[in-house]
C-alpha cells in the first residue's frame, strides 16, 4: 500500500553540533510512504517521479515533521502543569507527589493517562520515555492507553520506599513482583518498552536498588531512567543518605544502573569526574530546560557534555515542566545556552 504527500518537509538527518547546515527543508516535499514505512522524501518532482500514480493527499500549505521524542516527562503530573513558586524538593512534597498518590484510584488513574497520551500526540510527540507512577495498576493504564493510540511509549513502575509519603511507598519485594508481571505483560508488546524506574536515590533504599538491579539483570532488554544532579539540594540529601560514595552518580554505579540502557534526568550539577564517568559508561541525559528554570534548579552544562560525547536529549519534564511542546523547549534550551 502506497501513499504520497505533499507538503513542506523539515528534518535533521544529520548531527546540529555537528553540521551547522543540518537542518533540510523541502518547502515544496514529497513525502512517499510504502507499508508504513518512509521510502522517499525530498523535492515534489523528484519524489513524485518515482510515484507517478500514487494518489497525492496535499496538505500544503502544512509543514510535515518527523515525531517528537520527549525523553523525560512524568504521566501523573499532567494536571499540576504551571505550579510554579517552589524548589524541586518543596515541589515534590508540596504539589506533585500529593497529586500522584491519586493515582490509586484507577477510574483517575485511567482518565489522567488517556489525558496525558493526548496531550503528547497533539504536540506531535509519537515517542517518549514516561515516569509511570508508584502504582502497578496506574502504569498498566498508561500502557493500555498508549497501546490504543499507537503512540512508542517506554515507562515502568516508580520505585520509592523512603522520603516519599507513606501512600506510595513500597516494598522492595512488592515493587520486584508488580515490576515482573509488568514487564511479563507489556515488555516488547507492540510499540511499547519497560523502563526500570527508582524515582531518585534520595527516595531509594539500598534493598530498593538492588531489586532495580535484579530487574536490569533478569531482563538484558529493560531500559533504567532516574534523576541525577537536578538540585543542590537533593544533591546534598543523596550525601547524607548514601554516606559511602563520593557523590551521586556513585550511587547508581553500586548498584549497576549507569550503563547504555541509561537516561539520567537532568544532571544539571556534575562534577568532572561524574562528567568523565558518564561518559565512559555510555549512559544519556535527558535535558528539560523549562524544568529546571521553573524550579530554579541551574542551568544544564551542555557543552561539558558535547565535549565529553555525553548522549541527550530533550525532555518536557511535565509537570515541572511548563508543557507538552518539544518545540517549545528546544527554544528554552537555546535562550538558556545563550545566556
Amino acid at each position: 500500500m502506497h501513499a504520497l504527500i505533499r507538503a513542506t518537509l523539515a528534518h535533521t538527518p544529520e548531527n546540529p553540533f555537528v553540521n551547522a547546515r543540518a537542518l533540510r527543508c523541502h518547502h515544496d516535499g514529497g513525502l512517499l510512504i510504502q507499508d508504513g514505512r518512509i521510502v522517499a522524501a525530498g523535492d515534489w518532482a523528484d519524489v513524485r517521479r518515482q510515484a507517478a500514480d500514487v494518489e497525492v493527499t496535499d496538505w500544503r500549505p502544512g509543514v510535515v515533521l518527523p515525531g517528537l521524542v520527549d525523553a523525560h516527562v512524568h504521566f501523573p503530573q499532567v494536571r499540576i502543569i504551571g505550579s510554579l513558586g517552589r524548589s524541586l524538593l518543596e515541589w515534590l512534597n508540596d504539589v506533585a507527589l500529593p497529586e500522584e498518590a491519586r493515582m490509586a484510584d484507577i477510574r483517575y488513574a485511567t482518565e489522567t493517562a488517556r489525558l496525558f497520551v493526548r496531550a503528547l500526540a497533539a504536540h506531535g510527540t509519537t515517542t517518549a520515555l514516561v515516569f509511570g507512577a508508584h502504582y502497578a495498576g496506574a502504569t498498566a493504564a498508561l500502557f493500555e492507553e498508549a497501546s490504543r493510540v499507537g503512540l512508542r511509549i517506554t515507562t515502568g513502575l516508580v520505585h520509592a520506599d523512603t522520603l516519599v509519603q507513606e501512600v506510595l511507598r513500597q516494598t522492595p519485594d512488592r515493587a520486584y513482583t508488580d515490576a515482573q508481571t509488568l514487564i511479563t505483560r507489556y515488555h516488547q508488546h507492540g510499540r511499547l518498552r519497560y523502563a526500570v524506574t527508582p524515582r531518585f536515590a534520595l527516595s531509594n533504599s539500598a534493598a530498593m536498588l538492588e531489586v532495580c538491579r535484579a530487574l536490569t539483570t533478569e531482563h538484558a532488554d529493560v531500559r533504567v531512567q532516574t534523576h541525577l544532579n537536578e538540585n543542590r539540594d537533593e544533591i546534598a540529601g543523596v550525601a547524607r543518605a548514601f554516606p559511602d560514595t563520593r557523590d551521586y552518580l556513585a550511587v547508581y554505579e553500586r548498584f549497576a544502573l549507569a550503563t547504555p540502557r541509561t537516561v539520567f534526568a537532568h544532571n544539571v550539577w556534575p562534577t568532572a569526574d561524574e562528567v568523565a564517568r558518564l561518559s565512559e559508561s555510555g549512559a544519556s541525559i535527558a535535558h528539560c530546560p523549562s524544568s529546571n528554570a521553573a524550579l530554579a534548579s541551574g542551568t544544564f552544562p551542555m557543552r561539558a557534555h558535547i565535549d565529553a560525547r555525553i548522549h541527550f536529549a530533550l525532555g518536557t519534564d511535565v509537570g515541572a515542566g511548563t508543557g507538552f511542546s518539544l518545540l517549545r523547549e528546544a527554544l528554552q534550551a537555546y535562550l538558556v545556552q545563550q545566556l
